[in-house]
């Protein structure tokens, strides 16, 4: 099942975000955060009128998908910045695929016309999901983080979601 956040699903995410942040290089959060953080991010995206979802299996969420505003500025309005974490044991399971279908759906009725996605470099798992939803990478950038001792690449794979319509 797939479904809207609540903030009562703070502290699973946060757990399942903490896993990535203390060992992966996969986002540049250097120091686990708290669920009162995570509340915040929550509220946050909320307040974007974006949608953040996560996945529950057996009653348990094993995974969220969420968007943010790409940029600030007025004409940056139709484009997002997506993400996607899925709890450890449950990787390569079709939940990262499952969500950000969700994800997109959702996206497209808040006529949302272009889906970003950052992936830190290498990461031959995300880089695939990005490229099996239809996104094309359209960036690089080397030795943008600094993380575990070592500098670190990003990439930018991009979806024009399809149902666009430019409001008059």
């Amino acid at each position: 099942m797939i479904r809207t956040v609540n903030n009562s699903d703070a502290q699973v995410i946060a757990a399942i975000y903490n896993h990535y942040v203390i060992n992966t290089p996969i986002t540049f959060e250097e120091q686990a955060i708290s669920s009162v953080d995570m509340v915040r991010r929550i509220e946050s995206v909320h307040h974007s009128s974006l949608p953040w979802l996560v996945k529950e299996q057996n009653g348990e969420v094993v995974g969220y998908a969420y968007a943010t505003p790409w940029k600030e500025r007025s004409a940056y309005r139709f484009s997002v910045e997506t993400s996607v974490y899925i709890t450890n044991d449950m990787k390569s399971k079709g939940m990262g695929t499952a969500l950000y279908l969700a994800l997109f759906a959702e996206l497209k009725k808040k006529n949302i016309r272009t889906a970003i996605g950052g992936i830190t470099l290498p990461n031959s798992a995300s880089v695939a999901l990005h490229e099996k939803l239809g996104m094309k990478k359209v960036a690089h950038f080397e030795k943008v983080g600094f993380k575990f001792g070592q500098w670190r690449d990003v990439g930018y794979w991009q979806a024009q979601l399809e149902s666009f319509n430019h409001p008059v």
